[in-house]
């Protein structure tokens, strides 16, 4: 027998034997829904029920009472998988498995279903839109950004396996003034050649300009507030310049030729400020020489994205532009609907959608999980000057992204929480509740470096590729002191997927709503809890499989008695539960968990006990065998976050 779910196997049985009990031993009572709970020691068995205390209750009798009498009306000639059941405690049922037979059927399952082992389908297969990354383009992926596409793609592989159909999107957002910053100075260079990575030398031009642009409107504002002698309001803009204009000198000292380059040609101009603005307004409006301009530079860094994101396997699908929705008219068709509702006003030239009262008048507050006394701020549709807001925007790109899936998810930080709140209300405001329900908003926490405050628009960041440089750097060097025997090529080519390896996991593992705190000494620990440990955990396995040089024959599954083989085929047999768990409430960190604990047990295992030694010949099979599925299983886990599993390390 092949199961791709061991343990439900051994769950299943569990409830029916419950229930046929519970029908012979109470037959005027209704079967309640029966619930099982892993017990906290193996002692206890491997599942328990508790049903027997919600029973006592209405038939007046003790849940220990209880549970000796469904123990006893279980016949035992039901028992496959099942061992014994025991009544314990106060009134638990504890189930013990019969481990010679999930042993056989998980280990056997594992190696003939291979890589689909653990990977359970959906019975009601969707079609998701998985829109993550989505970055700024004015400057590279650092790492502060890269937690994104690290856990958008992980989500996305996650749903694939589990047969999900699934498309992913990137949102290039190149409308608004941070683009227009950047093909301003892109311009007043007179539009050059890349010298460097595409990406790292816009990266460069947007953020020296937006510093001179910064210091030039500050300036002005000075001049503004002295001829009004608002004392506290020039104390602040000084403090506000002081800091810009150390930002002016970091960067002249790093990019002293573009920097003055890019000062003398902004001083050209009376006012820059007004000229971004004028760019921001033209691209908008689509005029042509703008909409070329502006698309010439964005495609610069999307060169680079691309490059960047490819090195870490991550691929997308499509890359919608923002600008497209604007050009077609489908964000004015948007705004028109809204504006036939009674929820949008205007506001001193400003056009305003009223998001509570929509929740209000629609009930969703609780839906939404908001306490009904909170107040949604309205959403601002429309500037005074004509130009949209990128939430605005964004209504009209979830429409057309429905138009091709059931249910979208936005990968996109915390802090676009109330964004991704307002969006979904304007959707139920304008008909389309249905789908608000299916658009998801995964939120995720910021990553930080201990010592170093990130900020992209004063340049102060540390690239993606950068990061996984050095990764790789580190990784050669630890791969080479713990295997010097291998050619120059291999350890380049080990070094190259664990260091990549090592950053994607550290960028997963952490729960989402938690920040993560990026340091070496824990990305690539080679001893505990990251890739390259689980990655050289899968390794190791491969060599006990090489060094027995035959495939187990005659495996004797009884023969794995040892606490620590049963704590491995528990584990085996529950990846199926855990990728479950895992897709359906969106948790690519389970995956790393798992992968880390199963990791942890086999390691263990290997120190205490002899694998090809053991005697007798059923036993060393048993145990190659064992090697084999948890070979298999890591390969499987580390696939779904995007982690290649190395057969030598």
């Amino acid at each position: 027998m092949v199961s791709v779910n061991p343990f439900s196997e051994f769950r299943n049985e569990c409830e029916k034997i419950l229930a046929e009990a519970f029908e012979k031993t109470f037959p005027e009572i209704q079967i309640p829904e029966l619930t099982f709970e892993r017990p906290p020691t193996p002692e206890y068995g491997q599942l328990a029920s508790s049903v027997c205390f919600e029973l006592a209750k209405k038939i007046g009798k003790k849940p220990l009472d209880v549970a000796k009498l469904l123990t006893k009306a279980i016949k035992k000639s039901k028992l496959d998988l099942t061992e014994r059941v025991e009544s314990a405690g106060t009134g638990y049922i504890n189930f013990y498995v019969d481990f010679a037979k999930l042993s056989a059927l998980t280990v056997e399952s594992v190696m003939q279903l291979g890589s689909e082992y653990g990977f359970v389908k959906t019975e009601k297969p969707q079609k998701i839109i998985v829109e993550h990354t989505s970055a700024n383009p004015a400057h590279p992926i650092h790492i502060g950004t890269a937690r994104n596409p690290m856990l958008g793609d992980s989500l996305a592989r996650i749903l694939n396996a589990r047969g999900h159909t699934v498309f992913r999107h990137f949102y290039v957002d190149d409308v608004g003034r941070q683009t227009a910053v950047m093909a301003y100075g892109y311009e007043k260079l007179g539009k050059p050649k890349p010298s460097e990575k595409p990406d790292h030398f816009i990266g460069k031009i947007y953020t020296i300009t937006s510093c001179i642009i910064e210091i030039n409107r500050l300036k002005r504002e000075l001049e503004r507030v002295k001829k009004a002698s608002a004392t506290e309001e020039i104390a602040k803009i000084n403090r506000e310049l002081d800091e810009w204009m150390a930002v002016a000198v970091e960067l002249k000292e790093k990019y002293s030729e573009l920097f003055e380059k890019l000062l003398e040609k902004i001083s050209e101009d009376e006012n820059p400020e007004s000229e971004i603005g004028r760019l921001n307004r033209a691209y908008e409006m689509g005029e042509e020489k703008a909409k070329k301009l502006m698309r010439e530079v964005v495609e610069l860094c999307i060169r680079g994205f691309t490059e960047t994101l490819s090195r870490a396997s991550v691929l997308f699908d499509s890359w919608d532009w923002e600008s497209d929705y604007v050009w077609s008219g489908k964000v004015s068709e948007v705004i028109q609907r809204l504006k036939t509702t009674p929820y949008v006003f205007t506001l001193g030239g400003v056009l305003e959608f009223d998001a509570d009262k929509v929740a209000g008048n629609y009930g969703l507050k609780a839906k939404l999980g908001l306490r009904e006394d909170y107040e949604i701020p309205p959403l601002t549709l429309v500037r005074a000057d004509g130009t949209t807001l990128y939430t605005t925007r964004d209504i009209a790109y979830t429409l057309w992204k429905f138009e091709k899936a059931d249910k979208c998810i936005n990968v996109i930080g915390m802090e676009q929480s109330l964004a991704q709140l307002q969006l979904k209300i304007a959707l139920h405001a304008i008909g389309y509740g249905k789908k608000a329900e299916n658009l998801l908003h995964f939120a995720y926490n910021l990553v930080s470096l201990p010592g170093y405050k990130m900020s992209s628009r004063r340049g102060h960041y540390i690239k993606f590729d950068e990061v996984m440089n050095e990764a790789v750097e580190r990784a050669y060097e630890e791969v080479s002191k713990r295997s010097p025997q291998l050619s120059e090529e291999e350890k380049r080519n080990i070094a190259n997927f664990v260091g990549i390896g090592a950053v994607r996991y550290a960028l997963v593992e952490v729960d989402p709503s938690k920040p993560v705190v990026f340091t070496w000494d824990r990305v690539l620990n080679f001893e505990k809890n990251s890739a390259p440990y689980i990655q050289y955990t899968h390794a190791r396995a491969c060599s006990i499989l090489r060094k027995a040089a035959k495939k187990p024959e005659k495996p004797d599954y009884k023969l794995l008695k040892e606490p620590l083989e049963h704590e491995i085929v528990l584990a085996l047999a529950s990846f199926p539960d855990t990728f479950v768990e895992a897709s359906e409430y969106l948790k690519p960190n389970m995956i790393a968990d798992f992968a880390n604990s199963l990791a942890d047990k086999f390691n263990t295992f290997y120190n205490a006990l002899p694998v090809i030694k053991a005697e007798p010949q059923g036993l060393s099979d048993a145990r190659l065998a064992l090697t084999d599925a948890v070979r298999i299983v890591l390969r499987n886990a580390l696939a779904l976050i995007g982690i290649k599993a190395p057969e030598k390390m």
